[in-house]
């Protein structure tokens, strides 16, 4: 596995698979890898012939500046996991590089990133856009690869190429979970083994969530006793838990097709995120 710092070399690079005339997928990542990170670089392996995994903690997708101080940094360790997995290039430039003096460019996608995590977490989802675009036309792939846990996000993303007429097709891959139903994230590593313990109330609460409209009954008395569990189970505060159309994003009050749940919530010092669709209960 070739690491590269510069997007001079990584596009000299992928113009030798061009010419040899290979597919490129990528895999965009902040680090931290974990089985889910990995689910995404097996289905980009057997997508394409040459596979770029990006790594870059993207200061624009963070309102924060105590959530961008204390996200994980685990370089050595994602270069010692992705060894193996047939990783051509890890692409991990440092943040001049992606925003060089004078940097002025905002991406933005209305409506989709309104809601929802975009409006707890204001200039998140432009930071996201703008990132994702640059690295779309750093590596221009072929093909890249996210996980269906950030759901909003993957809907931006696609919108986002869509609209730029980005040549490049946009591939899901199915949530990972741990065991016990927590969706698997980079900020799992930051609770503690008391709250970990606990962070399993988020997975459960919307399965019995979506179980209930499922069977017919109305959105608003599922998610409040959603709500509840949620507060009792340990979570210290809710952003959000909705009922929304899994394409446009739009509020729904009641089950209908493609329909899913999403939920932010905080345990201790850690914003987790979920969604599921209503049959996946």
């Amino acid at each position: 596995m070739e690491i590269i710092r510069t997007v001079a070399a990584l596009r000299e690079r992928v113009a030798q698979w061009r010419e040899a005339g290979e597919r490129v997928a990528v895999v965009p990542t902040m680090g931290a890898l974990h089985e889910g990170h990995l689910s995404l670089v097996a289905g980009a392996r057997n997508a394409a012939a040459r596979v770029i995994v990006t790594l870059f903690v993207n200061p624009r997708q963070f309102s924060n500046p105590d959530d961008l101080k204390t996200y994980p940094r685990t370089e050595d360790s994602d270069r010692t996991i992705l060894a193996p997995l047939g990783v051509d290039v890890l692409f991990a430039p440092d943040v001049r590089e992606v925003y060089p003096e004078g940097f002025a460019t905002t991406v933005s996608v209305g409506g989709l990133g309104e809601g929802l995590c975009g409006a707890s977490r204001p200039g998140h989802f432009d930071g996201v856009a703008t990132v994702v675009a640059k690295l779309f036309l750093m590596t221009g792939a072929d093909l890249a690869f996210f996980g269906e846990k950030d759901w909003q996000q993957l809907q931006i993303v696609r919108r986002m190429a869509a609209d730029l007429d980005i040549p490049i097709a946009i591939r899901p891959m199915p949530t990972v979970r741990e065991p016990d139903g927590l969706a698997m994230s980079s900020r799992n590593q930051r609770l503690s083994p008391h709250e970990r313990a606990r962070a399993a109330a988020l997975p459960n609460a919307l399965r019995e969530a979506a179980r209930s409209i499922r069977s017919g009954e109305k959105a608003a008395p599922a998610l409040e006793r959603a709500r509840t569990a949620l507060l009792a189970g340990g979570y210290r505060e809710i952003d959000y838990i909705e009922l929304r159309d899994g394409a446009s994003l739009r509020r729904l009050d009641a089950a209908a097709p493609g329909a899913r749940l999403f939920a932010a919530a905080w345990l201790g010092p850690v914003r987790l995120i979920d969604n599921m669709a209503l049959d996946e209960a």
